[in-house]
């Protein structure tokens, strides 16, 4: 059956990096946009990243830009955030989602992974 598994999630400190890694098994993830999202305690789900895989389009949102980077290994079938600077603000659990192009809904998601960045 479909599934995403992230990966990578851990303690950094302020200022450190982290590349989260979402594998798909049951599925083409090249059929799909993917979407990287994050919740903090108490907050609501955020988007930070997308990768549009029909052409390697990519969105971040703004108080990721310049830090974080999106990319995908087709090989793999393996989508990557590499989270660079980071921040204690960024402290979530993340989850990697993939997008179905025809409804637009993000129909698979990943268990999510804890990233924590503190000193």
């Amino acid at each position: 059956q479909e599934k995403l598994v992230e990966s990578g999630g851990g303690l950094v400190q302020p200022g450190g990096s982290l590349r989260l890694s979402c594998a798909a098994s049951g599925f083409i993830l090249d059929d799909y946009s993917i979407g990287w999202f994050r919740q903090a305690p108490g907050k609501g789900r955020e988007g930070v990243s997308c990768l549009v895989t029909t052409d390697g389009s990519t969105y971040y949102a703004d108080s990721v830009k310049g830090r974080f980077t999106i990319s995908m290994d087709n090989d793999k079938n393996t989508v990557y955030l590499q989270m660079n600077s980071l921040k204690s603000e960024d402290t979530a659990v993340y989850y990697c989602a993939a997008q179905e192009l025809s409804s637009g809904a993000f129909v698979y998601w990943g268990q999510g992974t804890q990233v924590t960045v503190s000193s």
